[in-house]
């Protein structure tokens, strides 16, 4: 394959879109310093996630309706999670996952040069604690971070783990050197412990 030409997983064609349960679309920013990968990812916001280091982590995403395609769906999440504008770089696909509690997400990379710092986050509103009545808000993400290969690995929902190594592939197979502990393509689902939105 060419550099136009990236490794294709599952489905990640704006045309095929999944029919019927739940399906999310984001996009995983990226930059290089020197021969290594960072990612941005974001920390789930609410009182579930709060304590949770490992597998609280998710690239920045959102549910969609048939109506929408998934690229589209993952740049309006982008822009309403982050309060950042969507990267101007070219969305490159990284397939398709299948998370613990079967929710479908299909993400982009692209590269991009982000301040986590300038993140206005979007919110939702809970009813905490349970049965008290008491509806509060949360950021739908409560910190973002560029972080290495190995750290992104370890804190995102598992699923997702498997677009960090297709990036690492896909960068790696582009012509600039990678992160040095890139591992082999995984297939076009990943598996994990639980849901993680």
């Amino acid at each position: 394959m060419g550099r136009s030409d990236p490794p294709q997983w599952g489905m990640a064609r704006e045309e095929r879109v999944p029919v019927g349960g739940r399906r999310s679309a984001g996009l995983l920013p990226y930059r290089l310093r020197g021969a290594h990968i960072e990612v941005l990812l974001g920390h789930m916001g609410g009182p579930f996630w709060s304590r949770r280091g490992a597998g609280a982590w998710t690239i920045p995403k959102g549910e969609y309706g048939p109506d929408e395609t998934p690229l589209a769906a993952a740049r309006r999440e982008f822009a309403e999670e982050l309060g950042m504008p969507v990267p101007k770089g070219r969305c490159v696909p990284l397939g398709i996952v299948r998370q613990a509690g079967g929710k479908e997400v299909t993400a982009w990379a692209v590269q991009a040069e982000l301040d986590p710092a300038s993140m206005v986050p979007g919110t939702f509103t809970l009813e905490w604690p349970p049965r008290s009545g008491v509806l509060q808000e949360f950021p739908e993400l409560d910190r973002v971070r560029w972080l290495s290969v190995e750290e992104a690995r370890r804190l995102v929902v598992r699923a997702q783990s498997a677009f960090v190594d297709r990036l690492v592939a896909m960068v790696t197979n582009s012509g600039p050197a990678a992160d040095s502990a890139s591992s082999s393509t995984p297939g076009p689902a990943g598996s994990g412990s639980f849901d993680g939105g």
